[in-house]
């Protein structure tokens, strides 16, 4: 290489760094067995960790995890036959292994490893709606201003296992970690924090979600508010200001000793909504005050939720000490995700058919928001699916009904309601007449997704179309989402 070639400016500004001392490969078989008080049957080297012997790929460490059902070790010869480099597991296996007590309790004392050996900045984020959403975004920004040294939870990799297996994954030489939290349930949080131990905690909003196993608007406040039990000292809990339960949130985190940032459109929001505009791309461009500076910049994702999001976005950015322009562009840049907002052209008559994808989750607030960004949408109809609601409890006959306002604000052309608790809604959108909506707009409920997909195949999509597809995941319109987009790729999904 010549002189002129090791002077260039590139070359000698490219920032050196204490991580780049420490190792590339995620784990070896002397840091796995140290980590689980394991014995390691022979040397390795592992890229990943898994725990479903169908996602090993080629150096993945794979947990044979034993459940109520189910034994993973019963899949160790297909997770070697899908190229894992080792397993842990409670029993001798012929391949490369360490050998631990419990697989499960092995698991977790990985994920603490991971998390004590590395110095990045933990983000924790939980909330009734847009968790996962949100997640994304704060990764986005990270890894764009780190150069790729961001880690997260995929998918939603939110529980009691999927926690520390995502902090198991988490590169030593990481120097940001986003993790999601979920809960059914109190006290769910509390442990999943304890293992994530967060430097920011960030509750996205309070919504009606689980409401049948918290009972209130309150008690949910408080399972959400437990991400903050495990914040560390001198860490930042960042909430929403426009909720009801506000001052609940802030009460718990300045309890906790933690400094509170709050974002919103609220006067009295740290990161506040100064104005918002249509941008060219269907999304939104947002001018924010976060208080000794002002930031303007544009969200890709369509919605007025997402205006909302952007803010907590940018807020735990702040508080991870990342850059706020990197923040930005990643806002201006993200697509939806699936079943999280995904945007699909569908062949039609004459054209094309819009289809978005909200299918894998739903509580009241979120079809509402979604329901609004359908009348925002230009369409020449607009057609809605809709699957029930779940976790609601006794309130679910109300909330169900209660759609029936945001459908006609929307103006919906056609309504398909598909699963049991919808049936509330088909009632009370019938007291205006056999199958038909205030104003005379049809709708069809469906038992099933099958059905609906007959119910859509059968009202005929043409150019211009946009159809929103949203419903708690369990019940199944994903795969009315895969029939469609799997016909126009040429598929039969």
């Amino acid at each position: 290489m010549s002189a002129a070639r090791l002077q260039h400016p590139a070359l000698r500004q490219w920032p050196a760094s204490a991580r780049d001392a420490l190792p590339l490969a995620l784990w070896t078989s002397d840091a796995v067995a140290a980590a689980t008080g394991g014995t390691a049957n022979s040397a390795f080297q592992c890229a990943g960790v898994e725990i479903d012997s169908r996602d090993v790929r080629n150096g993945d460490l794979f947990f044979a995890l034993k459940g109520e059902a189910m034994d993973g070790h019963r899949f160790i010869d297909k997770a070697f036959e899908n190229g894992a480099a080792a397993a842990v597991v409670d029993r001798p296996v012929p391949y490369p292994h360490v050998l631990v007590e419990d697989t499960t309790v092995a698991l977790h004392a990985l994920a603490a490893a991971s998390r004590d050996r590395a110095t990045a900045i933990r983000i924790g984020v939980t909330g009734s709606v847009g968790k996962t959403g949100v997640k994304e975004a704060i990764f986005a920004a990270l890894d764009r201003s780190s150069y790729g040294a961001t880690h997260r939870s995929v998918r939603s990799y939110n529980n009691h296992v999927g926690v520390p297996l995502s902090l198991a994954r988490m590169p030593a030489r990481s120097r940001y970690g986003v993790f999601e939290m979920g809960m059914n349930r109190a006290g769910e949080i509390a442990g999943l924090t304890g293992q994530v131990k967060p430097h920011v905690a960030v509750i996205t909003t309070i919504a009606p979600a689980h409401i049948e196993n918290l009972g209130s608007m309150e008690a949910i406040a408080d399972a959400k508010a437990e991400i903050f039990a495990g914040v560390v000292e001198g860490g930042i809990a960042v909430i929403p200001a426009d909720v009801d339960q506000f001052a609940q949130l802030a009460a718990i985190a300045k309890l906790r000793g933690i400094e509170v940032v709050s974002f919103g459109r609220s006067e009295h929001a740290d990161v506040r909504l100064l104005d918002t505009i249509p941008s060219a791309n269907g999304g939104s461009l947002v001018t924010a005050d976060l208080g000794d500076t002002r930031v303007c910049y544009t969200v890709a994702e369509p919605g007025e939720h997402w205006i909302a999001n952007s803010l907590a976005v940018m807020a735990a950015v702040r508080a991870a000490g990342g850059d706020l322009g990197a923040a930005g562009l990643a806002l201006a840049e993200m697509g939806g995700l699936k079943g999280r907002g995904a945007r699909h052209q569908l062949a039609a008559p004459g054209g094309k058919a819009l289809l978005i994808d909200e299918s894998y989750n739903a509580n009241p607030a979120s079809m509402r928001a979604t329901l609004r960004q359908l009348g925002q949408t230009p369409a020449t109809r607009r057609v809605a699916v809709l699957g029930s609601m779940k976790e609601l409890g006794d309130f679910a006959p109300k909330f169900h009904a209660q759609l029936a306002e945001p459908l006609s604000e929307a103006q919906v052309d056609y309504a398909i309601l598909v699963g049991e608790e919808m049936r509330a809604l088909a009632r009370h959108l019938g007291k205006g007449g056999a199958g038909a909506l205030a104003g005379g707009l049809s709708f069809a409920h469906c038992d099933s997704p099958a059905e609906a997909i007959e119910a859509l195949e059968d009202y005929g999509l043409t150019a211009g179309d946009a159809v929103l597809v949203k419903g708690s995941n369990s019940i199944g319109l994903g795969r009315l989402v895969a029939h469609f987009t799997g016909r126009t790729n040429g598929r039969d999904d």
